[in-house]
């Protein structure tokens, strides 16, 4: 995922304009996010007109969520899945299909007039499901928990650089509890202390690595496996891999949540099962399937099948962009140059199995969805779209003496789709005159093989697709392309250019109003440097159950707002 930022503060009530996002065609064009903040929010959350409590509903993928230890969790499906269970200082409240952020745990902060220390005030009498009240020290505690980098890899790590000491500070188990950066006053205040100014940092705490975790209950790796809920739900059973059961939480307090519900008894998440065969299931609704929700992208095959039906495909907008990045270590720049004159954008997209309800051709960094995006003139063969140019690239090659240089890339070898896509690829690469080593590997692998920056590849690595953690330029640039997201653990190109450093940190450092144009400059210069080739923007398109009431798409995570889910009956 990405990230969030601040703007002009709303005064609506917290649910009250609620609807599905779907102001636009089904496959209509993404249009910009705002950035706005209700300071003033308070639960309990307006009741959905038509809701009912009661029922269980069951949804499906079969993409499998990586972990749900709140500070490990960083992926789409985690982080929306935890706000059934997870409560945190601040979250994000969906309205005519736009962020908005509200208080949650605590208020939506205070900064000192150097813009260097915020503070936020937890509200009284929160319980987690043991009945045991929140303490501000917890909150505290889980901040300390997410610099252990060692243990927990692969939640976000904008806390490394804008946090004071996050450079040196190894999180409580190897540097102990005293951290600079954070503090706690008196039974209600949490102190957060930076090294550099973070307007965007409440948008950021809103994510599940921010929830409050007794010291006492960390079991470290196990907390994984039944983290402590503050939300409506909270953990029945579990099987890492293939299911999750959720049952209410007794110990919700719905008067101090303005953003969610506990319409259904139970939710339960299985993934692992195929995908086609359960949004078809969805959409036949016949018994039981009438109450089930596929939340992956719609199956292109099915769209013949949706006259009749459109009430049952959720549409929405989506903060996400879909790239080949290469290595600029490894790869030259004018080899890098080559392949993008070779790639079969056209044809990579239908392998991919994307249409045009789930997916928007790309051509820069940033989707249209973020504030500051422009439509520039596209880098040339950056644009997304076309066949590839194979003897244009050969030219390129001959030219700079490359004919026959290795591109390497793993894929998953046990799904028909990235076989597809890869073979897509290596072909009009082969046929471009470069050599091809396509390594395939097991689903369970592949994230931690594409994620490892020491591997012997050189391009596709991970992360193949990024999304805004919040609508900003900040979750784009700070995080992918400078010097140091290669030792964070998350890049796009492996850039080491001390010179672009310099100018993402001026515009990153500027107030949210000024920084916002300046992005699109960035963009530019980003993708001229040849590291990524944007394939396609996301869009929401989800099949869901005829008994499924009116649903929400997050923008933020391109999936349904679980948390105001009931059944029609």
């Amino acid at each position: 995922m990405a990230a969030v930022a601040l703007a002009s503060a709303g005064c609506t009530s917290p649910s009250s304009d609620r609807d599905n996002g779907g102001d636009h065609a089904a496959t209509g064009g993404i249009t910009a996010q705002s950035q706005t903040i209700d300071p003033n929010a308070e639960g309990p959350a307006r009741e959905i007109e038509g809701a009912r409590k009661g029922g269980h509903i069951e949804l499906q993928a079969e993409q499998t969520p990586i972990t749900f230890d709140p500070t490990d969790a960083y992926a789409l499906d985690t982080n929306a899945i935890s706000r059934l269970f997870l409560r945190t200082p601040t979250q994000l409240d969906i309205r005519n299909g736009k962020p908005t952020l509200v208080p949650d745990l605590t208020d939506v902060g205070t900064v000192s007039d150097d813009k260097l220390t915020w503070t936020f005030k937890l509200q009284p009498g929160i319980r987690y499901e043991d009945g045991n009240e929140v303490k501000v020290e917890d909150l505290a505690y889980a901040i300390k928990r997410s610099f252990a980098r060692d243990v927990y890899a692969y939640g976000p790590a904008y806390q490394l650089r804008y946090f004071k000491d996050g450079q040196t500070y190894k999180g409580p188990y190897r540097s102990g509890d005293t951290y600079s950066g954070v503090a706690t006053q008196g039974t209600d205040t949490l102190i957060i202390r930076l090294a550099q100014p973070f307007a965007d940092l409440p948008f950021y705490l809103t994510f599940p690595m921010f929830t409050p975790i007794p010291q006492a209950k960390d079991t470290k790796q196990e907390y994984r496996n039944h983290p402590l809920a503050t939300g409506p739900y909270m953990f029945d059973t579990y099987r890492a891999g293939s299911k999750l059961v959720l049952k209410r939480n007794p110990n919700w307090q719905p008067e101090t949540d303005p953003v969610r519900h506990q319409y259904p008894d139970t939710f339960t998440f299985t993934w692992g099962g195929d995908k086609l065969r359960s949004q078809t299931a969805a959409l036949d609704s016949n018994g039981a399937n009438a109450n089930t929700i596929n939340y992956e992208a719609l199956d292109a095959s099915l769209i013949p099948r949706l006259k009749g039906k459109e009430a049952q495909l959720l549409t929405g907008q989506s903060s996400c962009n879909y790239v080949f990045q290469m290595d600029s270590r490894k790869i030259p720049l004018e080899v890098r140059k080559a392949i993008a004159k070779a790639f079969p954008y056209d044809a990579n997209f239908k392998a991919e199995g994307k249409n045009d309800y789930v997916a928007e051709r790309a051509s820069t960094v940033m989707p249209p969805s973020t504030p500051g995006y422009q439509k520039y003139p596209a880098v040339p063969d950056l644009t997304g779209t076309g066949p590839g140019d194979p003897e244009g690239a050969r030219k390129m090659l001959e030219a700079a003496g490359k004919v026959g240089f290795e591109i390497s890339y793993y894929y998953d070898n046990t799904k028909p789709i990235p076989q597809q896509v890869s073979q897509v690829r290596a072909d009009a690469l082969t046929k471009a005159g470069f050599k091809v080593k396509a390594i395939g590997v097991s689903t369970a692998d592949l994230r931690a093989k594409t994620f490892d920056y020491t591997a012997p590849v050189n391009a596709d690595q991970g992360p193949r697709g990024w999304c805004a953690d919040w609508p900003s330029g900040i979750s784009w640039f700070p995080v992918l392309f400078r010097s140091n997201s290669v030792t964070d653990g998350i890049t796009w190109g492996a850039l080491n250019d001390k010179e672009f450093d310099e100018k993402i940190d001026a515009v990153a450092g500027l107030p949210t109003e000024q920084a916002t144009p300046k992005w699109a400059a960035l963009d530019k210069e980003a993708l001229e440097k040849y590291v990524a080739l944007p394939l396609y923007y996301d869009k929401s398109a989800i099949v869901q159950g005829t008994n499924i009431g009116r649903s929400v798409i997050d923008p933020t995570s391109s999936l349904p707002v679980f948390t105001s889910m009931y059944l029609k009956s």
